[in-house]
């Protein structure tokens, strides 16, 4: 019976497109044949943007059980209780986004037969826009083989907008530059692994923190020394009161300029930590210095306190402090989740983008910045990618952590 229907099932998508309507509506309660399948991956949470924006930022996967190649043409994401359009991705646009089988680099506008994509989406809301309480997603798309253009509204998912998760700084000084952030870089937002037999996101809203000198640069003298790079050695402290849950401690520091070869899922954090600040709330610390981790699991820990000092171990080929905010206590297994941070100052933005800042990166050239005039102070608000900030210190607490040369 299931065979048969299986079968069925493919006609009788045929014969809806063919002869029936044109616009395929899906109804709640209601069983409708539909030549694909969409589904959210984690509802959408509100990111409160030092761009003056909010962003929702997350995954479709876009299955295609039919015996055609389907060429996806539009899809217009709208709000699910008044209809308004929030975001039009059209074709060109969809080509970039649509990951084959959800692997970054087989992006694609069309899926073949059997074929699965993850779609990856990033709705910007500009201020005074109400944030809206679900949506909803109207794909249109071509089956080739039948030469049919078939509309549907699919993919209905709450919006959750709770209030937001709120973070210290992580490090103390002037000229941070928040490295494949939020919302549209590659590397964090499409970070998504087929893990322990489901996909998982947990890089989503990550940020990787490095630093620029006097001249803009963010190294002076050789790329393939770690000294020569502006971060490297300087103190990372908690973000927020919380209990240290898990930490690594003893992996090597890479030698910069390209990503290490054959490293196990379990060493691409390098050495890190793992922060429980309550609520369901962790924050990771990775590619920290060896030996610099001076918190071990159990330890209760205050804002401001030391916890280690920024490395170049692990999944790293520049030394910076990756970090992130997630639901659960696993780097890797959770699913990462927006923040703000309470109290940073806007100095610029690298508006020559991410080619710009790897060129800095792999170089020493410098960045090409567009200055903040005047600057900018910021409170509670989540730092968007390539903009430099400075933070301010803490007030006094535990002593600091000696470096590596200090040992």
């Amino acid at each position: 019976m299931r065979l048969k229907l299986t079968a069925f099932a493919m006609s009788v998508v045929v014969l809806i497109a063919a002869f029936l309507v044109p616009v395929i509506p899906v109804r709640a309660q209601t069983p409708h044949l539909t030549p694909f399948v969409v589904d959210v991956l984690s509802p959408p949470r509100t990111a409160y943007g030092a761009d003056d924006r909010r962003h929702l930022v997350y995954e479709l996967r876009v299955a295609n059980p039919t015996a055609s190649e389907i060429k996806f043409t539009s899809v217009h994401v709208i709000d699910s209780d008044t209809g308004r359009p929030l975001l039009e991705l059209d074709r060109d646009a969809i080509a970039k986004r649509l990951a084959i089988g959800g692997r970054r680099g087989a992006e694609s506008a069309d899926l073949g037969v059997g074929q699965f994509g993850v779609l990856f989406v990033h709705v910007a809301l500009e201020a005074g826009t109400p944030t809206p309480k679900s949506i909803a997603h109207q794909v249109t798309a071509q089956l080739v083989q039948r030469g049919l253009s078939i509309t549907m509204t699919v993919g209905q998912t709450p919006v959750q907008d709770p209030p937001p998760v709120v973070l210290g700084p992580p490090l103390v000084g002037r000229g941070y530059i928040a490295g494949d952030g939020c919302c549209d870089s590659i590397r964090h937002v499409r970070a998504l692994l087929p893990l322990n037999g489901r996909f998982a996101l947990a890089q989503r809203f990550a940020i990787d923190w490095e630093q620029i000198n006097a001249e803009n640069r963010l190294l002076n003298g050789n790329p393939k020394v770690l000294s020569a790079y502006t971060i490297f050695g300087k103190e990372v402290v908690a973000v927020a009161d919380g209990t240290v849950v898990a930490i690594r401690n003893d992996l090597p520091e890479q030698v910069p300029g390209r990503l290490p070869e054959n490293l196990s899922v379990e060493e691409a954090d390098g050495n890190f930590v793992v922060l429980d600040i309550g609520g369901g709330t962790y924050v990771l610390y990775a590619h920290l210095q060896p030996g610099s981790v001076r918190v071990p699991p159990g330890a209760r820990v205050r804002r401001g306190q030391p916890i280690g000092r920024v490395g170049n171990t692990g999944n790293s080929q520049a030394p910076h402090l990756h970090l992130h905010v997630m639901d659960g206590p696993s780097p890797l297994l959770s699913n990462g989740i927006p923040y703000v941070v309470d109290d940073f100052v806007l100095t610029a933005t690298d508006s020559a983008g991410t080619a710009d800042f790897d060129r800095a990166e792999a170089t020493g050239a410098p960045l090409t910045l567009s200055l903040q005039s005047p600057v900018r102070p910021q409170r509670n608000l989540l730092p968007m990618d390539l903009m430099v900030v400075d933070f301010p210190r803490p007030p006094p607490d535990a002593a600091s952590i000696p470096s590596a040369a200090d040992r």
